[in-house]
């Protein structure tokens, strides 16, 4: 009989098949996500500014289309306008007056005061805010987890430090695969290890529970 040649396994034609499938799902997933979450969010801004718009003033009144992403402009615009005008003396003593009128209101006064403090945390351009990824032992020692440096402690909180040579520093440790929530615990500053890596691929590692580590090449050199 003459030889013929070995016919392929299904085996490898599958995982061949498969292998592809995968492929291009690392090429999809990353875009059409993407994608879907800008859309997302537009519509929902669309949907809270639009309403507050007069029917007169909205592209669709003129054009008949409904344009998503129009609510965002308008938002940002406005944002603009009132931050350039808060800047301004009549802006100021507008706010003072608004403030003051607040701080007479019980409720209102405890949720405005909450809401600001952390609008002026979060969107501060000075030093105290999340800007340095950090490791430190949790839930027991040996044991690491990845944190996020928040501020040096201040008042009573710094007052119950053991050494008044290694401060209390406030981190906080989010959640995996929700870093939206997560402990907040305050670390002898001897204690943390402050990390060079950059606090979006350190995000990227929390929310991806370790499966994505950010790149030697990318990574700053130690200061």
């Amino acid at each position: 009989m003459t030889p013929t040649e070995p016919k392929p396994k299904p085996r490898r034609r599958f995982a061949a098949i498969r292998a592809s499938f995968l492929t291009g799902l690392v090429v999809i997933l990353p875009i059409g996500l993407t994608a879907w979450l800008i859309w997302t969010v537009a519509g929902w801004v669309d949907g809270w500014v639009l309403p507050l718009v007069p029917h007169e003033l909205r592209p669709e009144h003129y054009i008949g289309v409904n344009l998503r992403g129009i609510g965002v402009l308008i938002f940002l615009l406005f944002t603009l306008i009132v931050g350039w005008f808060a800047k301004g003396f009549f802006g100021r003593a507008l706010l003072r007056l608004g403030e003051a009128i607040v701080n007479r209101m019980p409720v209102v006064r405890s949720v405005y005061s909450g809401i600001k403090q952390i609008a002026e945390t979060v969107f501060s351009q000075g030093e105290e805010k999340f800007d340095r990824a950090c490791i430190i032992e949790y839930p027991r020692p040996g044991m690491k987890a990845m944190a996020f440096v928040s501020a040096r402690t201040k008042g009573e909180i710094a007052r119950l430090a053991d050494n008044p040579e290694d401060p209390l520093i406030a981190v906080f440790m989010p959640t995996t695969p929700n870093p939206t929530s997560g402990f907040l615990m305050f670390v002898p500053q001897s204690q943390i290890t402050y990390l060079d890596m950059p606090i979006e691929d350190a995000a990227k590692l929390i929310i991806s529970a370790g499966l994505v580590y950010p790149s030697e090449k990318e990574q700053p050199q130690t200061r």
